[in-house]
């Protein structure tokens, strides 16, 4: 079956892959991006498909209500796949405000927006948002998992604002009858991830020499999946997963900080021939984030069990795939440094 599906914040990190999986997974599809380009927006991220028959990339603010009606208007979107978020923690602490506008605003936007242009006929209709698992708040104790069932308990305002666009997501479905589902995924790494995030910083440091630096002593414990593995779960759920459901998405892949910047620092001093244990001398510890949740751990035997997905990358096979990803563009790390990304895009559509 044919489909339209509006993709936000599709130029971002986990976006443009599930993009780039769509366009060419999905030949007969058409595939819309809908993203404001913000600092983490990035269309170099989606060169390789740019010219694509079936890609169509828009410029636009989810925080306009108007313009978002506008869209769902004029084009016949069979399916949402909601991305679309302001996501690193520490900016979220120095400027809330931006994450309840972007996050909680712009999701009843596209809400109300699906609901006014499908007119109650929901059927062949699905809007799947995609969020975090920090809605969940931390974990104490190494038996402990976040279910699907697990009480939100967000302790960030990145994550009370996701929590609360889960939420919404919820009453639209109840009150409205709106098809809906959502996914909560641990951490993510892998290529075309903005460099403030800890590996491609970490990866970005040792290459220059420059100081690593790690929150409080390193302990805090997170579960990391490959980029391109989410983007295959997204898909399996947007096609499979049944209406109303939540789904964890998670690689099973428990690494404390220290450990996983330990094991960076080695695979990095290989790559660059430099004698083992030279990147260690870069790791700094510096004051610990406000309100730092202690520990992030999914189960995600649902997922498996009724959709049958798993990932398909062990963790070290993985960070030595992301590591030579950005040891190979150098290029594109130097454009998202210096902003100049940000320049020549602003300049391109200024011009249209």
């Amino acid at each position: 079956m044919k489909k339209n599906i509006l993709v936000t914040g599709g130029a971002g990190f986990i976006g443009s892959h599930v993009v780039r999986l769509l366009v060419k997974k999905y030949p007969d599809y058409q595939i819309y991006n809908l993203d404001k380009l913000t600092y983490a927006g990035n269309l170099e991220n989606l060169a390789d498909i740019e010219n694509a028959d079936n890609y169509h990339f828009i410029k636009g603010d989810i925080n306009d209500a108007d313009f978002v009606l506008s869209l769902f208007k004029k084009h016949p979107f069979n399916g949402v796949i909601h991305l679309a978020a302001e996501s690193h923690v520490d900016r979220s602490i120095e400027s809330p405000m931006e994450f309840v506008f972007t996050n909680i605003v712009g999701t009843v936007n596209l809400l109300n927006a699906a609901r006014t242009a499908w007119q109650n006929q929901f059927e062949g209709h699905i809007f799947y948002h995609v969020s975090t698992d920090e809605v969940y708040g931390s974990l104490e104790h190494d038996d402990e998992y976040f279910f699907e069932t697990t009480p939100y308990d967000p302790r960030s305002p990145y994550s009370a604002s996701k929590a609360s666009s889960d939420h919404l997501v919820r009453a639209y479905s109840h009150t409205f009858g709106l098809p809906i589902v959502i996914s909560n995924c641990s951490n993510n790494y892998g290529p075309n991830q903005f460099p403030e995030k800890l590996i491609p910083l970490a990866i970005n440091n040792i290459k220059h020499n420059k100081t690593i630096p790690v929150y409080g002593k390193g302990e805090n414990v997170r579960d990391w999946l490959y980029v391109e593995d989410h983007a295959q779960a997204i898909d399996v759920i947007f096609h499979h997963g049944k209406t109303g459901e939540t789904y964890n998405i998670g690689g099973n892949n428990e690494w404390k900080n220290i450990d996983l910047i330990h094991t960076l620092c080695s695979v990095m001093d290989r790559k660059l021939n430099r004698p083992e244990g030279t990147s260690r001398k870069l790791i700094t510890f510096v004051k610990d984030r406000a309100g730092h949740d202690l520990r992030y751990a999914i189960d995600a035997t649902k997922l498996y069990s009724e959709l049958g997905w798993e990932p398909s990358l062990q963790f070290e096979e993985g960070l030595s795939k992301t590591v030579d990803w950005y040891l190979s563009h150098e290029k594109w790390m130097e454009n998202v440094i210096t902003g100049a990304y940000e320049a020549y895009y602003k300049k391109q559509y200024e011009q249209r």
